[in-house]
């Protein structure tokens, strides 16, 4: 399913295409991309490594320009004139592009000179946003001091320093502790409720759960399946049966009494003592399943039944649980290995 292209949209790409050449041939980092983000929402893009998440930031943020489709930001054509999208967007990136050597005040001061506001409302327009950000006490201080929170957050603010319309946000809690992570949660929901039109990209589940109006799910270069969060969820349907076993060793029986009973492939978690598989009927499965481990013997800590995630939602549409990755643009990772060729 892909995003409807509706004039509404203050974010739109139509069959966005770029291609690579790597040593194995070419790799098809966007490969026909449609996205529509209306006014004052925000829209999560996920997607496994080398999806095409980031390609398509650098595209619609003019970083990177496609082989063929289009995109408009604003109304403003992303290829035609690049100058003019700049002056109305903000972008912050997967790591904070501060410079350690000045403070919080002057990093920001230095971005609103290069966005030409003049060295007065540069220097106005940094202290507004430090105090907004919760960064007076360590302003004047140079940033090689700062936490991963703290350069976050200034990194953020640097982002809004031309007070933009439109915010891309690559993966901007990467690297953050829970909550570090929630405090910018939470600067991130009032910048919305303020007006700001946003696209984000994120490896967390529950940031997409938490903060997105929908979201697009890529694979492959395109987009694959698209919706609100209760929408992509209510899609898979059924329920899920969970339990915890006492001995990880008894695994083996779990899963097979989780199959017969279940309609597709138990998984195991990480600790290899939880087993889920999805089901029809959630009390009736449950049930059946615990019957026949009591059979069998086996001990369980816990088990009980859920509602899908959209952990669930992402496995099924792209076959492979979400990752924790860094960034998408890592060696072997398809499209971003080629990207970082062609940019060299």
């Amino acid at each position: 399913m892909s995003a409807s292209p509706t004039t509404s949209a203050l974010i739109q790409a139509q069959q966005l295409r770029k291609t690579y050449k790597s040593k194995s041939g070419p790799v098809h980092a966007l490969a026909g991309l449609d996205i529509a983000v209306p006014e004052r929402t925000v829209t999560a893009l996920l997607g496994p490594n080398g999806a095409g998440k980031t390609t398509a930031v650098k595209v619609l943020t003019t970083l990177i320009t496609a082989d063929s489709g289009t995109a408009t930001i604003d109304g403003i054509d992303v290829a035609a004139d690049p100058r003019a999208v700049r002056r109305v967007i903000g972008v912050s990136g997967q790591y904070a592009a501060v410079d350690e050597n000045l403070t919080g005040l002057e990093n920001l001061a230095m971005v609103g000179r290069l966005y030409h506001l003049g060295t007065r409302r540069a220097r106005a327009r940094a202290a507004e946003l430090i105090d907004v950000f919760d960064l007076s006490d360590a302003g004047s201080r140079p940033v090689k001091g700062y936490s991963g929170g703290m350069r976050r957050r200034l990194d953020l603010a640097g982002a809004l320093v031309n007070e933009p319309r439109v915010l891309f946000l690559d993966e901007p809690t990467t690297g953050l502790d829970p909550r570090s992570r929630l405090a910018l949660w939470d600067v991130i929901k009032d910048l919305v409720s303020a007006g700001t039109t946003l696209l984000l990209t994120t490896q967390y589940l529950e940031e997409a759960d938490q903060l997105a109006d929908s979201i697009a799910v890529i694979d492959g270069g395109t987009v694959i399946a698209s919706g609100t969060s209760d929408e992509l969820k209510a899609d898979i349907g059924g329920h899920r049966v969970a339990v915890t076993l006492v001995a990880g060793a008894d695994g083996g029986t779990a899963r097979a009494v989780l199959a017969r009973h279940g309609t597709g492939e138990p998984r195991a978690g990480g600790d290899g003592r939880t087993w889920e598989v999805a089901v029809v009927d959630g009390p009736a499965a449950l049930q059946r399943v615990l019957a026949d481990l009591a059979e069998a013997g086996i001990e369980l800590h816990d088990a009980g039944i859920r509602r899908p995630t959209l952990d669930d939602v992402f496995l099924q549409l792209t076959g492979r649980p979400a990752e924790a990755d860094e960034a998408e643009e890592e060696a072997g990772s398809g499209a971003g290995s080629a990207e970082k060729e062609a940019v060299r």
